[in-house]
């Protein structure tokens, strides 16, 4: 301990009446060279205790400045999110192991060059939308940035990540450089999927992987599913609309080896030619009108997971190429870039159409056909499997109490009658709908007859054979579509809703049998 007495001119030694500062150059530790008067013992003492601790902390192994500057590179290494240090002009100065990690560059690959090689999303539009001198409104007075953006890989996919960016300034206040930070959230996007599917799940509890029934059919069909699930060949799910084709691949991929992957669906009849390949295999920026951002497609985003594609019947010839691609190669490319886009996906489709009759309408490929119909899976009507009509309507009564609160304890005889004897064009989500409409008409604790659609309770059956011997819908399909466009007086999707169908297949079906909806419309 340093302890300085300034001696009077009579040679008696006299204590400064106040501490006298010094700061170590080295370990910038503060420690005392003066002390208290000689009237304060007792703070003189703490004082004094308190300067040979901070000086033994100086000279001890305790880390200090020094110690820290050497090893910062290891400090910055241990980070799990990535580390970026670029100057002035937006070249990068340093990266982390962290930052390579998720970009797959090495830093020698990234250190000298521009951070628009990344392709940042955000950082592209800031630059394209901003009036300011600098290339980037970090620089402009921006002390701190914080967005979710992509960036793009070395091996050409798009990362989703969480950018903080902090503007460093020399001591006039001047921008010196930026640090940015990436964090990956992708698996917190895996597991917002995750969830999402397992809320759908929890509602549709019971039966076989929420599928209910209890008919031979159904138990084949069940068979089939698993075996499929422990398959990485493309399935093709068919049946009418309403069957369940859905829960079916929801099914295989819960079931299957990548069931922790993602699962990502789409209903190829929703959008129109333009849209659909940019919806399947996503565009870059600047690739059409409007393309202002970097946009996912479906297939990167279900990379290591499955992919569903319903209706498959319905996409045009142009994109049923690229898709023949990405079966046969596993990769594809993005609208508005030539790079090719590596994937591991297992495809999943399904459809209501007679694809064999489009082939030899040359409306679907032949080829794309052989490739995903490898494991085939055909889920019946519910005419066809009427014996489960009873443990479906238990599981939506039972739903429904659970929900609403709701005390529907049945239906009567002649409820289950008229139910037993309709022919369900619409299948089980008909059945859904039909028992959706009963509880909201419903006055008692039992459905009778006249809480049901008008059209079901005086339903008659019908049996309707093509060439094949397959029952279909037929005219009944087409009566009971206009009694419902009848009903909501020409409004399609609230005879979508009617019919527990898609708003698409109420459209294909209007085309199918030349409806005029104008004379249905107030």
């Amino acid at each position: 301990m340093i302890r300085l007495a300034l001696q009077s001119g009579k040679g008696a030694c006299h204590i400064k009446p106040f501490p006298v500062f010094k700061q170590c150059k080295i370990c910038l530790n503060t420690y005392a060279v003066g002390g208290w008067s000689a009237a304060d013992q007792s703070k003189d003492r703490q004082w004094y205790k308190f300067s040979s601790l901070n000086m033994r902390h100086s000279n001890s192994n305790y880390m200090n400045t020094r110690d820290i500057n050497r090893h910062w590179k290891r400090i910055v290494n241990t980070m799990n999110d990535g580390l970026m240090l670029i100057d002035l002009q937006g070249i990068i100065i340093m990266v982390n192991q962290a930052f390579e990690r998720l970009s797959g560059y090495g830093s020698d690959e990234v250190v000298g060059r521009p951070c628009t090689m990344l392709h940042c999303d955000s950082c592209e539009l800031t630059r394209h939308e901003s009036d300011h001198p600098h290339w980037c409104s970090l620089f402009s007075g921006n002390a701190q940035l914080q967005c979710r953006c992509h960036i793009m890989r070395k091996n050409g996919t798009y990362l989703h990540v969480l950018k903080n960016a902090n503007l460093l300034t020399d001591e006039n206040n001047q921008p010196m450089g930026a640090v940015e930070t990436l964090t990956d959230i992708s698996e917190i996007d895996r597991l917002g999927n995750a969830i999402s599917q397992l809320n759908k799940c929890l509602n549709d509890a019971g039966g076989f992987q929420g599928i209910i029934g209890q008919s031979p059919s159904m138990k084949k069909v069940f068979e089939v599913i698993e075996k499929a699930a422990y398959s990485d060949a493309p399935v093709m799910i068919s049946g009418e609309s309403g069957v369940g084709k859905e829960l079916a691949a929801q099914a295989i991929h819960r079931l299957g080896p990548r069931k922790n992957g993602p699962f990502i669906q789409f209903n190829c009849g929703a959008l129109n030619a333009s849209l659909l390949e940019s919806e399947l295999f996503g565009h870059i920026k600047g690739a059409f009108t409007g393309a202002y951002r970097h946009r996912q497609g479906r297939f990167e985003a279900a990379h290591g997971g499955d992919i569903f594609l319903d209706e498959i019947g319905d996409i045009p010839l142009s994109t049923q190429i690229k898709l023949l691609r990405v079966l046969e190669s596993k990769q594809f490319e993005r609208v508005g870039d030539h790079q090719p886009v590596q994937v591991d996906v297992r495809i999943i489709t399904a459809t209501h159409r007679n694809l064999a009759e489009m082939i030899e309408q040359k409306l679907f490929r032949d080829d794309l056909f052989f490739r995903i119909n490898v494991i085939p899976i055909h889920l019946p009507g519910l005419r066809e499997r009427k014996s489960d009509i009873p443990l479906l309507i238990d599981h939506f009564l039972r739903k429904r109490r659970q929900r609403a609160g709701q005390c529907i304890k049945g239906l009567t005889r002649p409820a289950m009658k008229a139910l037993m004897r309709y022919g369900w064009p619409g299948n089980v989500r008909e059945l859904k709908s039909a028992l959706e409409y009963a509880f909201v008409i419903a006055d008692s604790d039992m459905i009778t007859p006249d809480h049901l659609p008008s059209y079901i309770s005086g339903a008659h059956p019908f049996v309707n054979h093509d060439k094949t011997g397959h029952t279909h819908p037929g005219p009944e399909e087409k009566r009971t579509l206009i009694q419902a466009l009848k009903t909501c007086r020409g409004n399609q999707s609230q005879a979508a809703r009617q019919l527990g169908i898609n708003r698409v297949t109420v459209w294909n079906r209007i085309k199918k049998y030349d409806i005029d909806i104008k004379k249905y419309k107030l």
